[in-house]
């Protein structure tokens, strides 16, 4: 029996959102754990000079486009800025792509460079453009993106040829606009592919994405784990139903893990994010290894959306740091689970003192 059938919490498996085109577009903003991101507020490593040095980038580049000082105009005015420049980046292309691993402040500087640029622009992982194109189609996604300033993509990922082929030709076209474009990702343009599929066969796309992009590489160590802490210890079932069941409307919400994922695999993905409207908190009882790649990879996007809305988890089970079975993290996908564990120690840490101070 369920939870939602004992009817003793709130659970997410209750819930069937719907999203509408508006909504995608709307949701085109930095989310809410990056809504007062700044440069300022960015703190880099003192051992990792290259941390400083992609955040000065940013600024720059931030000042620069804001000022329409004209760089990268083409002939017709419009911000021509994927254009190649002299100097420093002559052989590159003059998009931003940050590369680097999970827990450098990636995502921080780029929210940073979308709150400190001019607009119109937009923000959005990559996931939330293919779901955009899904829904509105190919060509209206095209010429409404091309009415901005700068379009950030955070989290850049091909992970199949239909997705290397509509990022490869939609930027063609934002570029053609003369959008500013800026993206981070985990992985540099020119590997994009490595390791999902034969990316031999879409060599000459992945190496055009690469050509519109200057890469900033990031080096450093995970920040949420500078301190050296491992997962927290999982809770007990009794401690995680007992703060997930004293619930009065005020979003707390309890779910068995097993049906959660289950019911996961129910959603396209871009609802995800409605279906963690108004939780304050998710307690998930009997968490256990993740075995089916397509599974967990629909898990990594859940956890990206808890983490965007910092809703603290209380887990009982395995720790975080056990979540995607050893094949799979030694897989083609193995950043995304990493970072996705990252990101749930973070969400679990906090969970465990919420139940501390009950």
């Amino acid at each position: 029996m369920t939870i939602a059938e004992r009817g003793c919490a709130t659970s997410l498996t209750e819930r069937r959102p719907a999203v509408s085109a508006d909504r995608l577009i709307a949701e085109l903003v930095p989310p809410p754990r990056f809504a007062h991101a700044r440069f300022s507020t960015y703190l880099p490593d003192p051992a990792e000079p290259s941390q400083t040095a992609a955040r000065d980038l940013l600024a720059e580049r931030a000042r620069g486009w804001s000022a329409g000082n004209g760089q990268g105009r083409d002939k017709s005015g419009r911000r021509g800025l994927l254009r190649r420049s002299g100097g420093a980046s002559a052989k590159t292309g003059g998009g931003v792509y940050l590369d680097g691993g999970y827990g450098v402040g990636k995502t921080h500087l780029l929210a940073s460079l979308w709150h400190e640029t001019e607009g119109p622009k937009v923000y959005g992982t990559f996931v939330e453009y293919t779901n955009l194109v899904g829904a509105l189609g190919f060509g209206p996604t095209v010429a409404h993106l091309a009415t901005q300033r700068l379009v950030c993509i955070d989290e850049f990922e091909l992970d199949d040829p239909g997705d290397t082929v509509l990022v490869s030709t939609l930027l063609t076209r934002l570029a053609e606009a003369g959008v500013q474009l800026a993206a981070t990702s985990n992985t540099l343009p020119d590997q994009l592919g490595e390791g999902r599929f034969a990316a031999a066969d879409f060599l000459r796309e992945i190496q055009g994405l690469a050509a519109r992009f200057t890469a900033v590489r990031i080096e450093g160590k995970d920040y949420r784990r500078r301190d050296g802490a491992s997962a927290p210890d999982p809770l007990g079932d009794q401690v995680v139903r007992g703060y997930s069941e004293q619930t009065d409307g005020d979003g707390r919400f309890l779910d068995d893990f097993d049906a959660l994922v289950k019911h996961l695999s129910t959603l396209h993905p871009s609802r995800y994010g409605a279906l963690l409207d108004g939780v304050s908190s998710l307690g998930l009882l009997d968490v256990g290894p993740i075995e089916d790649q397509n599974a967990a990879l629909r898990f990594v996007v859940f956890v990206d959306r808890l983490y965007d809305r910092s809703i603290p988890v209380l887990a009982s089970g395995v720790a975080a740091d056990r979540l995607f079975n050893p094949e799979l993290l030694a897989g083609g996908y193995r950043k995304k689970y990493l970072r996705a564990i990252s990101r749930l120690i973070s969400l679990t840490k906090s969970g465990a003192a919420l139940a501390e101070r009950g």
